[in-house]
């Protein structure tokens, strides 16, 4: 049994730990605030902008002048997997959901015989895909000296995906990151950005709406690339929202747990300290009796 020093120092640790708990869980609903706001704000302009290129991709279909980044390459021997992840841990199971998720996508490629290379952003995923995939590496973005996420954090990593299409590096993309629901939920999610997929019911609202001028594939041509950074930018603010949101639930859990681990210590110490004072009264009447 410990000693009541030993349970004293435990009792004032784990209070120093629930204070910093409690903090990081205030900051977390700050910040989640103005991460929900801006995710949010972000879906009915990505949702129109993939609605209005589903109707110029139908509107194209198969013809041979289509965009290369529409019609692809031909092949999908070659997959680029974008892990999209926070740079920061304690947040849960946020950061291992995205990479559990894209090692699925990469281990069932493999076994198809394809090519897997692996981009990340973000520091944590990429600690946990290099554990497993280290060899498969072709890059990583480094976002730890920025503060808030913009478009021009989202272009500058477009840019080096596009290069690397151009330079026929790979023939399929897919970024991984967790859309926000709440600050319970967040799921994880693949999206392939290269070529652009677009699902048929978009595709048929937006092709009545609109006649183009010039016509449709060099109005493409010059949306396309401006679509993937769109949605890496959106992937990023959803990450945003979820980072902070799990951030939030983890430090209200630990919160809880070292209260309860303060209650049962102070328990513990209580009856430890009854036990002390027990025998300094039996002794000090067994010397009395003895005289």
């Amino acid at each position: 049994m410990p000693n009541l020093k030993d349970l004293k120092n435990r009792i004032a640790s784990v209070k120093s730990t629930r204070k910093i708990t409690k903090a990081m869980q205030m900051v977390a609903a700050a910040k989640l605030r103005r991460a929900q706001d801006a995710a949010e704000a972000s879906r009915p302009y990505t949702e129109r902008f993939n609605a209005v290129m589903a109707g110029l991709a139908a509107s194209v279909g198969g013809s041979d002048s289509a965009p290369r980044l529409l019609a692809g390459t031909g092949s999908d021997k070659v997959h680029l997997l974008v892990v999209m992840t926070a740079e920061r841990g304690l947040c849960g199971g946020f950061n291992s959901n995205i990479a559990k998720l894209a090692k699925q996508k990469a281990a069932e490629l493999l076994g198809k015989g394809k090519t897997v290379k692996i981009l990340t952003v973000g520091k944590k995923g990429r600690d946990q895909m290099k554990r497993e995939y280290a060899s498969h590496f072709v890059g990583h973005v480094d976002l730890t000296e920025i503060k808030r996420v913009g478009y021009a954090d989202a272009q500058e990593v477009a840019r080096d995906i596009l290069a690397r299409f151009d330079a026929g590096d790979f023939d399929v993309a897919t970024i991984f990151y967790s859309k926000f629901v709440n600050v319970v939920s967040q799921i994880p999610t693949a999206q392939q950005i290269i070529p652009a997929s677009f699902a048929p019911a978009e595709t048929d609202a937006a092709s009545t709406l609109y006649d183009y001028e010039p016509d449709e594939e060099a109005i493409l041509a010059d949306l396309l690339p401006r679509g993937v950074a769109t949605q890496i930018f959106s992937a990023m603010l959803e990450n945003g929202a979820s980072e902070q949101g799990a951030r939030m639930s983890a430090m209200d859990n630990a919160t809880r747990n070292a209260g309860e681990m303060i209650e049962k210590l102070t328990i513990e110490y209580n009856r430890s300290r009854q036990a002390v004072i027990t025998n300094e009264l039996i002794e000090i009447i067994s010397g009395a009796e003895a005289l």
